[in-house]
């Protein structure tokens, strides 16, 4: 059995979860929820739609019936509290109007124009000849009039979460003791994730202070993991990077749970690092460099030569086996060398800097580029190619603003 809740604002109201684990959304105005075996905590059908109206308050409307979308409609259609037994939806549902059935505004108005108006006049038409007027979907609306079982409950799966929480009799103010209090509760956690056969994506950690405040750190995995001694040494990391204000009073930890990656490793490929052991080492290299500096680089949407951010890095990324195109490498001066350029105003033909220095034997350029002239940092460049007499190919370019010549990298 089926049991439908039509009311404004009855999906964010969660009503319909104190009856049943299983309830599938609508829209934000109706809730459908599958009391099958729930007799033996509220009753009957009749009592259960009662209950139901009596939580919800005298406005919303309620009914139960076999199939979903028989108590759908007559949730929708009629006031109050409806019961359907099994064998009466078409005459139970025969007086609605057929604009309940959701369909195109085409298909309503053609059934508008040959007089139908209810699910009775809808019901009572040959089924032959709806499929040959609007093929599948007439099938779909006649069986939907006669009451008869149409799409399947879609019931909303609530992302599980694993916590574990301790309240502390004493303050904890050093790191060596909290970690053992980490240790039991991620030992917790893990347990109950390895129960539903998943793995953890998040690691978010909330320490309640003496002070009354509250200190939060959450840590994003590249990968679906489950190692408690991992997780404990991440957090051990961050906490001694970020500690806590004030003695801490009370520990809780949640892992977000996530199917279990897959491994498949290639014949031909070169191994990769583990992703446990390559976390560990990059959030340890974040605590010396800074977060900021560690990760994998990304390109920006600008054209300015060399831009990029760093993005987290992407642990056990699988590699490319196809052949690369052979072609010339570019290794980048970061940050770029200053330069002299002689004559100063026209082609170069000398160049001295820190890095090369010697005669131009070929140039290839200048390519102007420029952008970011919307914002108060615009930029222009000239870049060129240049052989030098050293036996190398470099990228040199003069700013167009302040005139100064640098050496962008090395052709290898």
């Amino acid at each position: 059995m089926f049991a439908c809740i039509h009311a404004h604002g009855i999906a964010a109201s969660g009503i319909a979860r104190e009856f049943s684990p299983r309830v599938e959304t609508i829209d934000e105005a109706t809730v459908v929820l599958d009391i099958s075996g729930m007799e033996r905590l509220f009753g009957r059908p009749e009592k259960i739609a009662s209950l139901i109206q009596a939580r919800c308050g005298p406005r919303a409307n309620v009914a139960v019936a076999p199939h979903r979308n028989a108590a759908v409609h007559a949730a929708r259609g009629y006031a109050g509290v409806v019961l359907i037994p099994p064998g009466e939806e078409a005459a139970r549902l025969g007086g609605l109007p057929v604009r309940l059935l959701e369909t195109t505004p085409e298909i309503l108005s053609i059934l508008a124009v040959w007089g139908v108006h209810t699910f009775r006049d809808l019901a009572g038409l040959p089924v032959t000849g709806l499929a040959e007027r609007f093929g599948g979907e007439g099938v779909r609306l006649w069986k939907l009039a006669r009451g008869e079982a149409g799409a399947p409950l879609r019931p909303e799966v609530e992302a599980p979460v694993c916590r574990a929480r301790l309240e502390l009799e004493d303050a904890v103010s050093l790191l060596e003791p909290l970690s053992f209090l980490l240790s039991r509760l991620l030992n917790d956690v893990c347990r109950q994730i390895e129960e539903r056969g998943m793995q953890a994506l998040t690691i978010r950690l909330a320490l309640g202070l003496e002070n009354g405040g509250e200190h939060r750190r959450e840590i994003r995995l590249p990968v679906p993991m489950r190692n408690a001694i991992l997780f404990l040494k991440l957090l051990t990391l961050d906490l001694e990077w970020h500690p806590p204000g004030a003695p801490v009073v009370s520990v809780e930890i949640s892992l977000d749970p996530a199917p279990p990656r897959p491994v498949q490793e290639g014949l031909f490929l070169p191994p990769s690092p583990e992703p446990e052991k390559l976390e560990l080492t990059l959030k340890r290299i974040a605590g010396i460099v800074g977060a900021e500096n560690v990760g994998s680089p990304d390109l920006v949407d600008t054209h300015r030569p060399g831009a990029f951010r760093m993005e987290p890095a992407l642990a056990g990324s699988a590699h490319s086996a196809g052949q690369q195109p052979a072609g010339m490498a570019f290794r980048v001066f970061r940050p770029p060398v200053a330069a002299k350029v002689s004559p100063h105003g026209g082609p170069p033909e000398q160049v001295w800097s820190a890095r090369a220095r010697g005669k131009v034997l070929m140039r290839a350029g200048p390519w102007r580029t420029s952008g970011d002239w919307w914002t108060q940092s615009p930029w222009a460049r000239d870049d060129w190619d240049l052989s030098l007499s050293d036996g190398a190919l470099y990228r040199i370019y003069r700013e167009f603003f302040t005139g100064q010549w640098y050496l962008d990298g090395r052709y290898d």
